[in-house]
């Protein structure tokens, strides 16, 4: 963070004094006006609701621009790392700033898969859920019991105790995503197996049982994989900032990323690509292709309460790099599968040429993004579409360790506290 040479000046129509604000300089993006002695010099707050203009901290882990489409991990374009790098590359990159060498990469990838084992009496906690339970449910419990088997490296001001429980956290959610997914099912747990790859791995606990040996399809774990990559981190949205907010306070990190499962539940959130799926399963069940035409003019009408789930988003004005991307694995995918003529891609593709080309939804610039096409290919791989959060999360824990880790290293961090607009009543007095 560089000090700009130029200063932001605040004045006032009452007559009050203006204050001269410092503009700090990040290596790319938009400038921040600091405003931290705003109130000590004007007893007043900024209101933001939603915080669409405050930069809440800073940050070098991941960069996005909105208006061009771009998103970097650490300098890194997405496309780049999702097509020449792995996930676990791309776990040590977030967390260390750099790819790792061959030597680096080896003993990361070792000490990722050594600690991929969860607690045994683990398995005692999973059975007091209900077998019917949301894994989303059950898997914000499993992450924040965690600190109750694994309190050995929970002193957050030991940057080796951050490092040990941020290898833990990566390692072990996967297992207990599979966990939570054969649990759902009435199914015994499949231990994890170190001669794999990560999410090699990942897809035998998920889908192996003790009756027959289980083969891992080379396409669907690459697919997997980039899923993974594509959502490992996405600089301050809701959840990373929720991992943030909870882990300002000092809590273990365990519970802080148990706070980052439970803010991405919301269908706003992590469970955007569930919805999209529903709502093409709705427009298949409806008539399917040949009433797609008539989906997108009830989208259009704004009385008729229908929304176009998987197109918008809240930070790209431009193309989702990473819809591209996972269009191109979804193709893949299907073909592999023997699934090329799927109805839910035929319409998908549909649906994406005419927000393409029509002037609504062009002006509007509601481009498809990485959700519209992820929900199909993990329906395809087998993935029941309860699931689809909890592998969101899965992926994601890597940027929430990584950005609370940079947090608490930070020495300017302060437990968050964000001010308010009061509106209710002034002070009175009870009268009886």
């Amino acid at each position: 963070m560089k000090l700009s040479d130029n200063k932001a000046t605040l004045s006032f129509s009452d007559g009050s004094p203006a204050i001269e604000l410092p503009i700090y300089q990040g290596t790319i993006g938009p400038d921040v006006i600091d405003i931290r002695k705003l109130y000590g010099q004007t007893g007043m707050f900024t209101y933001d609701p939603g915080f669409l203009s405050t930069a809440a901290t800073a940050s070098g882990i991941t960069y996005i621009d909105g208006d061009k489409g771009e998103l970097l991990y650490r300098g890194y374009p997405i496309e780049q790392l999702a097509v020449n790098c792995d996930y676990l590359d791309t776990c040590y990159l977030i967390l260390n700033g750099d790819l790792p060498n061959a030597e680096q990469k080896k003993e990361f990838d070792t000490q990722v898969t050594r600690h991929t084992m969860v607690h045994e009496q683990m398995n005692f906690f999973l059975r007091g859920f209900r077998r019917d339970a949301h894994p989303m449910a059950v898997l914000t419990g499993l992450v924040g019991a965690l600190s109750a088997f694994y309190h050995d490296s929970t002193d957050i001001t030991n940057p080796q105790h951050r490092y040990i429980s941020a290898i833990r956290l990566i390692a072990k959610m996967p297992t207990l995503v599979a966990m939570a997914y054969k649990y759902s099912r009435g199914e015994p747990t499949i231990y994890p197996k170190n001669d794999l790859s990560y999410t090699g791995n990942f897809l035998r606990m998920m889908f192996a049982n003790p009756c027959e040996d289980y083969q891992v399809n080379e396409v669907v774990e690459r697919a997997l994989d980039r899923i993974f990559i594509l959502h490992a981190d996405h600089e301050q949205n809701a959840s990373t900032s929720t991992v943030r907010l909870c882990g300002s306070s000092g809590t273990n990190p365990f519970a802080a990323i148990a706070s980052g499962v439970a803010c991405l539940w919301g269908p706003a959130h992590g469970g955007a690509n569930e919805a999209c799926l529903h709502m093409l399963e709705q427009i298949q069940a409806n008539g399917g292709l040949a009433t797609v035409g008539k989906f997108m003019e009830q989208v259009k009408d704004k009385n008729s309460g229908v929304r176009l789930m998987g197109f918008g988003h809240r930070v790209y004005k431009n193309y989702d790099p990473r819809a591209k991307l996972m269009q191109e694995t979804c193709k893949e995918v299907l073909t592999a599968l023997g699934l090329e003529n799927d109805p839910l891609l035929k319409l998908a593709m549909a649906l994406e040429k005419i927000a393409l080309e029509d002037d609504y939804f062009v002006q509007r610039k509601l481009y498809s993004n990485v959700d519209f096409y992820s929900g199909i290919v993990q329906r395809a791989i087998g993935i029941s579409t309860s699931l689809f959060t909890g592998i969101f999360a899965l992926a994601r824990t890597t940027g929430w360790i990584a950005q609370w880790a940079e947090m608490i290293a930070d020495p300017e961090y302060k437990i968050g506290r964000p001010r308010q607009l009061y509106t209710g009543e002034a002070v009175r007095q009870v009268k009886r």
